[in-house]
């Protein structure tokens, strides 16, 4: 069978292209990036016979016609910086959706099965722990409410069978890595004893993370079932709280800086989030964000990430 990965050379791409290399059953990989990450490592280091590059922006469409008929699509291609979000709303907007449809369009015309990344971010603050069949979400960044358009439309269409996953805060270390997320900006800045930006009342609320493991052990679980249910799924490995993270880079010998900011989109309101939707099906996910943090504090400590 074969994949088409949007956004392939970024944080989540870049791993899971490396695990589907390890399986058999995808014989080809087509891959479309613009590298706006910069990541050209990334693009040097995949294996030619098995992957297909496609330079260009999945905001146009005519870079699709390039793709061949392909079973499944794992959709990355978003900017996902959602305190920049803010700034950018329009342009955010017209990037994210305009990618989102040409992918579905595209899934569509090719009959393809479509993997489609969202975020627990479209949660906003709640109180106790929340789960799929929540009826009152609160959206707080165009990131976000940009992402529930999106599932919206898939859940009003039957043209494209697709499975819609809200992935919790990514961590863990890959070669597209970048560090605006709340795990990576905090062990970049505390190997380089820089501030940490951290909301005033933020250190003891919670919320949801997602090892690149979890991540790639879920897409990996609905390639080989075939797994396309037209619903959504919260994927995470942990709850924790952003005292929680600090406390695991103090641990690991590091001082974090912490200077308390007015900006609350680092360190969006309190909510933990249920997985047991997705356990039910026999998944589970149980990566620990400790060990994420430790290999990922190793790597930036040992200048193995170009900057």
């Amino acid at each position: 069978m074969n994949i088409l990965i949007t956004g392939g050379l970024g944080h989540i791409g870049s791993f899971v292209i490396k695990g589907l290399l390890k399986n058999k059953k995808i014989k080809k990989i087509f891959v479309i990036d613009n590298i706006s990450n910069n990541r050209y490592d990334v693009l040097f280091s995949l294996n030619k016979k098995k992957v297909s590059f496609f330079l260009g922006d999945a905001v146009n469409k005519d870079i699709f016609s390039k793709v061949p008929k392909v079973k499944y699509v794992l959709h990355l291609a978003s900017i996902t910086n959602a305190e920049k979000s803010f700034e950018i709303k329009e342009k955010i907007k017209k990037n994210n959706l305009g990618c989102f449809k040409n992918v579905f369009n595209f899934c569509k015309n090719k009959k393809a099965n479509l993997i489609h990344i969202s975020s627990t971010s479209v949660y906003g603050p709640q109180t106790g722990e929340v789960n799929e069949n929540s009826k009152k979400i609160f959206p707080q960044s165009p990131y976000a409410k940009i992402k529930l358009q999106e599932e919206k439309i898939l859940q009003n269409q039957n043209k494209v069978k697709f499975i819609s996953l809200r992935f919790g805060t990514i961590s863990g270390f890959s070669k597209g890595m970048r560090f605006h997320t709340a795990v990576n900006k905090f062990c970049f800045n505390s190997v380089m004893n820089l501030n940490i930006p951290v909301w005033g009342k933020a250190l003891h609320l919670y919320r949801p993370y997602l090892s690149l493991k979890d991540a790639f052990k879920t897409i990996n679980f609905i390639l080989i079932k075939n797994f396309f249910p037209c619903e959504v799924f919260n994927i995470l490995s942990e709850n924790k709280t952003v005292n929680d993270i600090l406390k695991i880079i103090r641990k690991n010998n590091y001082k974090t800086k912490i200077k308390f900011t007015k900006s609350r989109i680092l360190n969006q309101d309190s909510y933990k989030i249920s997985k047991k939707k997705i356990n039910s099906y026999g998944l589970n996910l149980n990566s620990k964000i400790e060990k994420d943090i430790k290999q990922t504090l190793k790597a930036i400590s040992q200048n193995k990430i170009i900057f």
